[in-house]
């Protein structure tokens, strides 16, 4: 079991190289401003999102529960970090989207597939393959993890909060404005690779760098597609404006 842990950790990192380069080039339809034809049967993104996100939640919790340290405390923190982001992800997050886009049923099962493999090799790791000791608590790499897990979660969920609210003000899209929006067209993904990396650290993991590793990949791309589509669409679009990273990407 332990041989295939590795192997799978590595599948996960190799996953993040090919994820970046085909991004790079094809820019994920997940509905809304980039929804387009031509990739197969569809659903509401609403039922994609609470049906592929769920894995990362109840999945995790699973596997959680199969670790010799699941009640252990450093462990069960972990638990509450990694369930305060998919809880709100698959629960929460998808009933305030914007109705009426459809999201292609390929993209809903990758995501499945990747939030299982994901699930497991991080949920292992924190309840049975880690050693957590109750003295992690003191160490500062476990709080500069908690710190930058939590500075991105408020990015991530504020910079989503901005995007519905310009929605209700009516039909179409309109260049958000505060918060991080100041800096970067998708501060959203900011805030998620942030706590991503923040849950890398805290974990002190492979498994947490892989996931790392790979949610940069994948959001990276993205941000500059929002970015590229943000300046063709609005010509007085803020010229300072970055698409992730401030003043630099």
């Amino acid at each position: 079991m332990g041989e295939l842990y590795w192997w799978l950790v590595a599948a996960e990192l190799a996953l993040a190289v090919v994820t970046f380069v085909a991004l790079c080039f094809v820019v994920a339809p997940y509905g809304g401003r980039h929804g387009r034809p031509g990739w197969g049967p569809t659903v509401p993104s609403r039922v994609g999102w609470v049906v592929m996100e769920a894995p990362a939640s109840l999945a995790f919790l699973a596997f959680y529960l199969l670790g010799a340290h699941r009640f252990e405390t450093v462990p069960l923190l972990f638990l509450l970090l990694w369930q305060a982001h998919y809880v709100q992800r698959a629960f929460v997050y998808p009933f305030l989207m914007r109705s009426g886009s459809r999201m292609p049923v390929l993209v809903m099962l990758l995501a499945i597939v990747f939030n299982l493999l994901n699930a497991w090799i991080n949920a292992r790791w924190i309840s049975e393959y880690g050693d957590y000791a109750l003295s992690w608590l003191a160490d500062p790499r476990f709080w500069v993890g908690v710190v930058l897990f939590a500075g991105g979660y408020v990015l991530n969920v504020g910079s989503d909060r901005i995007l519905r609210a310009l929605r209700r003000q009516g039909d179409g899209y309109r260049v958000p404005i505060g918060g991080g929006f100041r800096f970067v067209s998708s501060p959203n993904y900011l805030g998620e690779i942030v706590e991503w990396i923040g849950w890398a650290v805290a974990t002190w993991s492979l498994a947490g760098a892989a996931f790392a590793l790979y949610t940069i990949a994948n959001l990276a791309p993205r941000a500059v597609a929002n970015h590229r589509w943000y300046r063709d669409t609005f010509p007085d679009y803020p010229p300072e404006r970055r698409a992730l990273l401030p003043h630099l990407l």
